[in-house]
């Protein structure tokens, strides 16, 4: 009897597992092919061997990454690609990462065409490996009229006279090479609903960018480092809806943003190609005026410690625009033109949120420390509009920091809240605050914070 009960026990777990095994079989491919594409390409192809039905449905699956790394050889990645890339299956591919490496690509144009003809709507293309041979993009990728975004990295895009990408929403460039300037200008033009792009450019390129788009909202521009050359590297913006422009360049010379959202939100890093400012470089000061102008409508902006000495340094020379949208600033002030700042929040006379990092210069001596003083109060510290001050550094006490706290709890009319972030050491903490204490408060109902 026991026996005979283990058996009918065993039989039932059989059956069970056989009817589930039968429950999935029964399945739709195409809902099979969604289960897969949710694995890894490592799994998604292991389910090979389950059965006859399974051993192709792999090929089948919308969503693929293929990398070079996984393969023990050349010649076995190029034979796994041709298989699953075959132009004749009817089978849509809706989302596609691939890695390849520097060798020999010629499999690379049979794979983007069928990836075209089978309507490929999200691609990645990347190319690892540090060697100066840049695979070409195929022709057939500039014409492709189901494609919402694209990412490429270290790869050659040629020179088309046509380009046409009707569903283009968003573009990822990271490292690559443009034979001419007008193969990036042409590339963006011809994307009429491009709404983000990023672009981070090699460092031997000098050439002038120019966006011109009716649609783009967001741009980001990196260029890190270039060769010297007698060439003018600068960026040019022509985009009327763009709401969100960062740029980090250490390398262009000439900046122009025209026709910029207004209410926009802007994040700038970069020095007109300058090492130190020059009153009697006239091109670079034409190249500062001509810029400002197109900024001056921003709602938002951050700028960093060198861009906003300059633009100190060229208030003395010419009178800088008015920007009466901007609420919220984030700027890195070094402590040897702290007294300019008043002076540029003058310009911004409905500013609400100032977000401060206060960079002490080695070479400014205690003495010159000491003698950094306030002359004026701008009106966005008088108005009725409530008023946010925070010092996103750790403040140490230093004269030229505890200057400038004083100046806004006794000036800011407004004031709602000042945020300090201490540095964690109780004896130099202890100062700080008895410094914040012996500070009069005035009429100022401001709310301090110390993190």
């Amino acid at each position: 009897m026991i026996d005979r009960g283990k058996t009918k026990q065993a039989s039932s777990r059989r059956l069970n597992r056989s009817l589930k095994e039968d429950m999935i079989s029964q399945l739709p491919d195409p809902l099979i092919c969604h289960v897969l594409s949710l694995l890894s390409t490592k799994e998604a192809v292991g389910t090979s061997i389950l059965s006859t039905r399974w051993r192709s449905l792999w090929l089948w699956v919308h969503r693929f990454e293929l990398s070079h790394w996984e393969f023990l050889d050349f010649n076995a990645f190029v034979s796994f690609g041709n298989r699953y890339f075959d132009s004749t299956r009817l089978s849509c591919i809706h989302n596609l990462k691939l890695t390849i490496d520097e060798n020999e690509a010629s499999y690379l144009t049979p794979w983007i065409d069928a990836l075209v003809k089978r309507k490929i709507q999200h691609l990645c293309v990347r190319r690892t490996g540090g060697g100066s041979s840049f695979h070409e993009m195929p022709l057939s990728l500039y014409v492709c009229e189901t494609l919402v975004s694209l990412k490429l990295v270290q790869l050659t895009l040629v020179d088309t006279e046509f380009v046409s990408l009707p569903c283009l929403k968003t573009m990822h460039l990271y490292n690559n090479v443009y034979p001419k300037e007008t193969t990036f200008e042409r590339l963006v033009s011809s994307c009429p609903v491009l709404e983000d792009l990023m672009i981070d450019v090699l460092r031997n390129d000098a050439k002038v960018y120019r966006v011109h788009s009716r649609s783009l909202k967001r741009l980001r521009l990196l260029r890190s480092s270039s060769l010297q050359s007698d060439s003018v590297p600068g960026v040019v913006i022509d985009a009327p809806l763009l709401c969100s422009l960062r740029i980090n360049d250490g390398v262009s010379k000439m900046f122009i943003v025209k026709d910029m959202e207004c209410n926009a939100k802007l994040d700038i890093s970069f020095d007109f190609g300058l090492e130190a400012f020059d009153e009697s470089n006239v091109s670079s000061i034409s190249h500062i005026r001509n810029f400002l102008p197109g900024i001056s409508t921003v709602r938002d902006m951050t700028i960093s410690a060198f861009t906003f000495q300059i633009i100190h340094h060229y208030s003395k020379l010419e009178p800088l625009p008015q920007f009466d949208c901007m609420t919220r600033l984030d700027v890195i002030v070094c402590a040897s033109i702290l007294q300019w700042l008043p002076t540029f929040l003058e310009r911004c006379p409905n500013l609400t949120s100032l977000e401060l990092e206060l960079r002490n210069d080695e070479e400014m001596h205690p003495r010159e420390m000491n003698q950094i003083s306030f002359s004026s109060v701008p009106e966005c510290l008088l108005s009725s509009l409530e008023f946010y001050v925070d010092f996103k550094v750790r403040i140490l006490g230093l004269t030229a920091e505890m200057k400038l706290i004083r100046y806004f709890i006794e000036n800011s009319a407004f004031l709602k809240r000042l945020t300090l972030r201490l540095v964690g050491n109780s004896a130099r903490d202890n100062y700080t605050l008895k410094e914040l204490l012996r500070i009069p408060r005035g009429s100022t109902n401001c709310e301090v914070v110390i993190l």
